[in-house]
């Protein structure tokens, strides 16, 4: 029986969980093979090398997908990684039904499912070397108890990955769901008549509206199915982050902040490179301040995601010589269009390979096999002073391409 402090707690998780049985969230196709494409922050290796600087020395791990759905998420994470054991958990015994079904398909034998909250995380056994939790703690009544859960959950060393809703970039989708739910007042709690209701609203409002021409511009092709509409506009619980409430939620988690794992959207210069000394004035700012000014600049920023480890975590720069020296290096199997020196990167951006980027891709395919994300071994075998002989390459040419996760490095001693 719920104490009277849990019970409100549990009638918003009994209402989100009614929500995506009506609604199994994401509505991704099932295929009969393994899905296409890769997403970086879903294959072990890249996580660590980002997450650490080196590539990991084992590739047995333990891997959480917490409110993982209809295992869209959990199927990359399982084909991805071949030799971990992947397990989801998720409120929806409807959008679970999917994701079993889904993984059975495309043959993730590594995946198994568990009926779960996230709050009760402690039932599971033992501990995760790696949690991926996206989308999920916005949608909690207690965020805070909900990444104390998982962090509970991590192993020393381990990575958590999050990912929120940022406030600043979703203002109109809140004031919808506001009007949304101030229409079907009684009905409330109605999913598919919530879905009604706001699809007549905005079809209803004038030609260049501002809501109207959001949707538009940005959501309506996702939003054409009904799935994505009720979990963006009729979700009945939802916790938008401002940078300064994020950081609040990361500080309870008790875990370290790695940083975030889309980089290049929090680089000052994106947006004020055409001014050096007003960026050289803001550059001296503290870390959380540059943060603070992109969010306030950048209203297009319509999420927060990144990775929190548990401590204690090796870390490796790569700054000295003779580190650099003694390491093994592999290409990132992240890429689509190799070999090619025009290719999509890790993530997904079009970019051209300077001959020196290619020579040294092509002398670690040479060197180390396979190179495909669904069957790659974590341990490199090409030395780096190996490939120094055999390229034109620099060791900062190789620290500048680790920095664009063009390739992974490992420490010899994780190296046969």
């Amino acid at each position: 029986m719920n104490s009277p402090e849990s019970s409100p707690v549990q009638s918003v998780s009994d209402a989100v969980a009614r929500l995506y049985n009506t609604y199994p969230f994401p509505p991704e196709p099932i295929l009969d093979e393994p899905p296409p494409g890769y997403n970086w922050r879903w294959y072990w290796p890249t996580v660590h090398s980002f997450c650490t600087g080196a590539a990991p020395g084992q590739s047995k791990v333990r891997i959480l997908d917490a409110g993982c759905g209809t295992g869209v998420s959990t199927e990359y994470l399982g084909h991805l990684n071949p030799q971990a054991d992947v397990l989801g958990i998720d409120l929806s015994e409807g959008a679970l039904a999917t994701a079993k079904e889904r993984c059975r398909r495309s043959g993730a034998t590594n995946v198994q499912f568990r009926h779960l909250s996230i709050y009760d995380a402690d039932q599971l056994d033992g501990q995760f070397d790696w949690i991926n939790c996206v989308g999920v703690l916005h949608h909690m009544p207690d965020p805070i108890r909900g990444i104390q859960s998982l962090a509970a959950k991590l192993a020393p060393g381990g990575f958590l990955h999050v990912f929120v809703y940022a406030a600043i970039g979703r203002w109109e989708i809140s004031l919808m769901q506001r009007a949304i739910a101030l229409v079907q007042g009684e009905q409330r709690g109605d999913y598919r008549d919530g879905v009604s209701v706001g699809r007549q609203l905005f079809a209803s409002l004038p030609e260049g509206n501002r809501f109207k021409q959001r949707e538009k511009d940005r959501w309506s092709l996702e939003n054409q199915r009904d799935e994505c509409f009720a979990d963006m506009y009729v979700h009945p619980q939802e916790v938008d982050y401002t940078l300064d409430t994020l950081f609040d939620l990361i500080n309870a988690s008790g875990l370290e902040f790695l940083g975030f794992s889309n980089p290049h959207i929090w680089q000052l210069d994106r947006l004020l490179g055409s001014n050096p000394e007003l960026l050289h004035r803001a550059k001296q700012m503290s870390q959380r301040d540059q943060y603070r000014l992109v969010e306030l600049l950048d209203p297009e920023i319509t999420h927060f995601e990144w990775f929190l480890a548990k401590p204690p975590l090796a870390k490796q720069d790569w700054h000295q010589d003779s580190d650099l020296l003694a390491a093994y290096i592999l290409r990132n199997p992240c890429m689509e269009g190799w070999p090619s020196q025009s290719i999509f990167d890790h993530n997904y951006q079009y970019i051209t390979l300077s001959p020196v980027e290619f020579e040294v891709l092509s002398a670690c395919d040479q060197s180390n096999a396979p190179t495909t994300t669904d069957a790659l071994e974590t341990n490199a075998t090409l030395a780096v002073t190996d490939l120094l002989d055999q390229t034109s390459a620099s060791l900062d040419d190789l620290r500048e391409m680790q920095q664009k996760q063009l390739i992974l490095l490992q420490p010899p001693q994780l190296s046969p």
